[in-house]
């Protein structure tokens, strides 16, 4: 008795990921529950033609991709995929954005070209960005952020598009960021007042920035409008090798009444990286 209970703690110690099923032969028969849209970040499977990457989502079974530009929506549209998340046909650059009143003009007229072009195609969601602190004090990016604002909420109201401005961390990753606190971003919208714009809440970001998940998205879910998710500490994988709970998380997203995408937005490292899709997609299938 004592030899197989050393036999298979040792087989527990040799696999730390255990409690998540690693049995990805039926995590691809796995049918999913319905009570998530699920979506997947683009970058993240940067590897793969976007062709191949419709296809696989296919198979896993869902049908959204986050973070796809103009120039490849046709692509999508080809494979019955929906652009979850989409980019403006710009840079876009997450640093030189809505706070700072030097790239007004050429964001909002980035914005105000793509927003028809996104109605055209039913797509919803147009990802948007503070930018850098650069020195302002929350107050003045706050006010730079709406008077930008002002000048595109209206068209993306007139067309059925929400501006969706992601909040990301300043610890680690994006040093100097203005919206890297769920408070800030709310203040935002509540200034704003328009469900027309409300925020990206990365899961990895903030737990990086301020952690107390669960509670942030129960308290601010009414300006959340879409979910990225990824393992802390290192952005991989979301199963029990990272510090939190997907499954928990999911639920209380579900539990506030939640319809819009989550997007897996993890860099994998399985041998076969659509094994770790796979499972993440089955973690967060609450």
């Amino acid at each position: 008795m004592l030899k197989n209970l050393a036999l298979g703690a040792s087989a527990m110690i040799a696999s730390p990921s255990i409690s998540f099923a690693n049995n990805f032969e039926d995590e691809k028969n796995y049918k999913l529950k319905g009570n998530i849209n699920h979506s997947v970040s683009r970058w993240t499977f940067g590897y793969l033609s976007l062709d191949e990457l419709c296809k696989a989502v296919k198979e896993i079974g869902f049908n959204a991709i986050d973070l796809v530009g103009p120039k490849d929506w046709p692509v999508l549209q080809k494979h019955g995929i929906y652009s979850s998340m989409c980019y403006t046909a710009g840079d876009n650059n997450l640093y030189n954005g809505l706070d700072n009143p030097i790239y007004h003009n050429q964001l909002i007229k980035e914005y105000l070209e793509v927003i028809p072009v996104m109605a055209k195609a039913g797509y919803k969601n147009l990802i948007c960005f503070s930018g850098k602190r650069e020195g302002m004090d929350d107050e003045t990016g706050m006010k730079n952020c709406m008077d930008a604002l002002k000048k595109i909420l209206p068209f993306a109201e007139k067309n059925g598009v929400t501006m969706v401005m992601e909040l990301l961390n300043s610890k680690i990753d994006h040093k100097d960021y203005m919206c890297n606190h769920v408070e800030w971003g709310a203040e935002l919208c509540k200034r704003i007042s328009s469900e027309n714009f409300k925020l990206l809440f990365d899961i990895y970001h903030m737990q990086i920035q301020e952690g107390d998940i669960i509670r942030n998205i129960k308290d601010n879910h009414q300006y959340i409008a879409h979910y990225h998710t990824g393992g802390v500490p290192g952005r991989h994988e979301i199963n029990d090798t990272q510090e939190l709970y997907y499954p928990a998380v999911m639920k209380a997203i579900v539990e506030t009444g939640y319809k819009g995408y989550v997007a897996q937005e993890f860099v994998p490292t399985y041998t076969d990286k659509l094994d770790s899709l796979r499972e993440a997609i089955k973690i967060c299938d609450v």
